[in-house]
């Protein structure tokens, strides 16, 4: 039996584990959307709980995307353990498109732009209505998925080739494609969160918007990556191939990526507060001063001081067990960031919601299910790549 082999049980049975988790979380959600629903509310609810579950998600799909074409850009050792974690999540695209779509049914009930009535009263809306439209959303949405999905279809086709054939010309494909490809992925990613995620509320603009959720969108792929190699080191290939001292890479992007998210959450807040305009303030008083500043503290605290102490800390980022740890503690705190970010549009003081648990559990369920059916198709560890070539050959006894 080889070591693909050894894996694949330990993988089939997380996958039907996910998947089981997914439908009842599905099932949970349609279910509370049509009490929601039934009770006079509309689908109103459901879909504000759908945009928290679909959003987060997303946020990790293209996080994928963008730490692969990281890696092929720079060749990093850090890379090596987790390429075929993050190919795996990036041929998630697809699902994640089909999954868009409630999403779009529900722009009506979600963003005011797209109601007549409230355009017709309001000037602002009345400006930005050559952008923000339902049928140039939708036309932009189409196109992101376009771009995305090629990109990744690109790369990973060049993978599996490079598995089957070792030609080493494979390896300069993907670094030309990493480099253009990053910088879209990087317009596209901003575009795509202003659409769904800053015109929830359509009076207020942030520049560095798009840049926190990119970052975001790194540290939670690098954090369900490092879980994925702690859930599956006492396998092989996993298990002797990675010297110890090759994770502390890893775990030092994980701190650079916290400092980025923090500095550029930081000069959003300063920026915005020494401008003191009256169409971007309140956004920020409804969320750091008011009934929501315990999240916020919350995500300082455990999404900065903590991660960056532990983080420096050379000897603990040497063992994958504490590495993951870590990284649970930042892909939680993601999905918090994201919560408050979206949250507040539609209710002025935290509350936990059944029905945006399910929708979150629903959604990952599936999307961990997707993950890994995609992750079973290759093997664990890249083949054939010059740059790891050693690697392969001592874990194969060479």
């Amino acid at each position: 039996m080889n070591s693909s082999d050894t894996v694949r049980p330990v993988l089939e049975r997380a996958q039907k584990r996910a998947l089981a988790l997914g439908v009842l979380g599905v099932l949970l959600t349609l279910l509370l959307g049509w009490h929601a629903h039934t009770a006079d509310m509309g689908w109103t609810k459901f879909f504000q709980s759908y945009v928290l579950g679909y959003v987060f998600w997303m946020v990790v799909t293209l996080g994928c995307l963008g730490v692969l074409m990281l890696h092929h850009l720079t060749g990093g050792w850090w890379g090596y353990p987790i390429r075929r974690i993050v190919e795996a999540g990036t041929r998630t695209l697809p699902l994640m498109a089909v999954l868009f779509v409630p999403l779009w049914l529900g722009i009506h009930s979600l963003y005011d732009w797209a109601k007549p009535e409230k355009v017709a009263d309001d000037p602002i809306l009345q400006y930005k209505q050559s952008y923000l439209n339902p049928s140039f959303y939708t036309a932009r949405t189409i196109v992101y998925f376009a771009i995305w999905i090629l990109l990744a279809s690109l790369l990973n086709k060049w993978s599996r080739e490079q598995d089957a054939t070792g030609d080493p010309r494979l390896r300069g494909r993907m670094s030309s494609l990493a480099g253009p490809g990053f910088v879209i992925w990087s317009i596209t990613m901003t575009l795509a969160m202003i659409d769904w995620v800053m015109s929830l509320d359509a009076h207020w603009f942030s520049t560095i918007y798009g840049f926190i959720f990119m970052i975001s969108g790194g540290l939670s792929a690098m954090s369900f990556a490092a879980i994925v190699v702690r859930l599956l080191s006492n396998h092989e290939p996993l298990k002797d191939c990675v010297e110890p001292k090759r994770f502390i890479d890893l775990g030092n992007l994980m701190l650079a990526q916290v400092l980025l998210w923090t500095y550029m959450s930081f000069s959003q807040f300063l920026i915005i507060w020494s401008g003191n305009l009256k169409n971007e303030i309140p956004w920020y008083q409804e969320r750091a001063m008011g009934k929501w500043a315990g999240v916020a503290i919350t995500l300082l605290i455990l999404h900065f001081f903590v991660p960056f102490f532990l983080l420096l800390q050379r000897a603990l980022k040497r063992r994958i067990r504490n590495l993951a740890k870590i990284a649970v503690l930042l892909f939680l705190l993601t999905l918090v960031d994201v919560y408050w970010q979206i949250e507040p549009a539609y209710t002025k003081s935290p509350e936990f919601r059944l029905l945006d648990l399910c929708t979150v559990v629903g959604i990952g369920g599936i999307w961990v299910a997707a993950f890994l059916g995609q992750l079973k198709k290759l093997p664990l560890l890249p083949l054939h790549d010059p740059r790891f070539e050693g690697a392969l050959e001592h874990q194969h006894g060479d």
